[in-house]
């Protein structure tokens, strides 16, 4: 059976209007959530953006779902950082939380000044970040001297269980890569046939038989105007090309690029109406293509009429 999560959208909202989204989404019959972790909003518009992990111990003491969170460790973070932070929280919370582990954008990494690598500098980091994690969470005593560096560091407190390692990839060359050495795939919400490419990449990589999680861009609103407009309002700066979006740097360089988006652009890459049967249609879709995780984002900051809608109307109709 599918699993449908609720996306904790921290760029949007503050962190203390989060732990109540959650706790109304556990509620309302969502089983999972996914959390961002950003230093930076995509967008002065969104304007937000609480510390994920601070945030996720109070989430998970709050519900009873599971969580994973996205996070691109090697410059803003140390591997061993995270190693430690994900080993507490599941060993608090035992199968219940997991990593998706990416190669970061400059809008949250570049603010340590090291400079911004490469994609391919950044795949080899992030390779390099995984083992050393994998190699704490086995209680190894790990020295590294590469792009990551880390020595003689051994991590005491360790879960029963490691949490999963999912791969978030948007590309089909990277979901290609990430199939090889991830517990999994995620990504985004892209037009039918390009997100049947990054499956197929990542099934072409190694990744077949790996589960298959999805984030889903949508905006559900009472009217389609309300919608297409909410979308429109807080989500028109993450339509772009992931080479564009791994490389600007700060909020405001989105909302440049984004003046010349009009709202009907917006629905390529956000499933945007206001009825319950169509995002089923929709939903249904991602279902067929293999996905057994979809994490629902509701782009709009309409999320009360979402979570009551969904719970009622779309999550009752697709878990079957």
């Amino acid at each position: 059976m599918a699993q449908f999560g609720y996306h904790a959208s921290h760029e949007q909202f503050k962190p203390s209007e989060l732990l109540k989204y959650v706790q109304a989404a556990h509620q309302a019959g969502f089983n999972a959530a996914l959390s961002s972790d950003h230093f930076q909003p995509w967008s002065d518009r969104q304007g937000e953006s609480g510390y994920a992990w601070s945030w996720l111990g109070a989430a998970l003491q709050a519900t009873q779902l599971s969580f994973g969170v996205v996070c691109a460790p090697g410059q803003r973070y140390h591997p061993a950082i995270i190693a430690q932070a994900a080993a507490t929280l599941a060993e608090m919370y035992p199968n219940r939380f997991w990593v998706a582990l990416g190669s970061g954008q400059a809008l949250n990494e570049q603010i340590t000044a090291e400079g911004w690598p490469a994609k391919s500098k950044r795949n080899q980091r992030l390779l390099e970040c995984v083992d050393i994690i994998r190699a704490l969470w086995a209680g190894e005593t790990v020295t590294h001297h590469g792009i990551v560096q880390i020595e003689e560091a051994k991590l005491y407190t360790r879960p029963t269980v490691a949490p999963r390692i999912i791969g978030a990839a948007i590309t089909p060359k990277t979901a290609e890569w990430v199939g090889g050495w991830a517990d999994g795939l995620i990504t985004v919400s892209h037009p039918y046939d390009k997100l049947k490419e990054v499956v197929d990449a990542f099934h072409r990589g190694g990744g077949r038989g790996k589960p298959l999680c999805l984030k889903v861009q949508l905006s559900y609103a009472q009217d389609e105007e309300q919608a297409l407009q909410g979308a429109y309002d807080q989500w028109r700066t993450n339509i772009f090309a992931s080479p564009v979006l791994s490389e600007f740097r700060h909020p405001q360089q989105f909302d440049a690029a984004a003046q010349f988006v009009k709202p009907e652009d917006m629905h390529p890459y956000v499933r945007i109406s206001a009825k319950p049967e169509q995002h089923i249609e929709w939903l249904q879709q991602y279902l067929d293509l293999g996905f057994s995780e979809l994490y629902l984002h509701n782009v709009n900051r309409e999320q009360e009429a979402f979570i009551e809608t969904f719970s009622q109307k779309v999550l009752p109709a697709l878990s079957h």
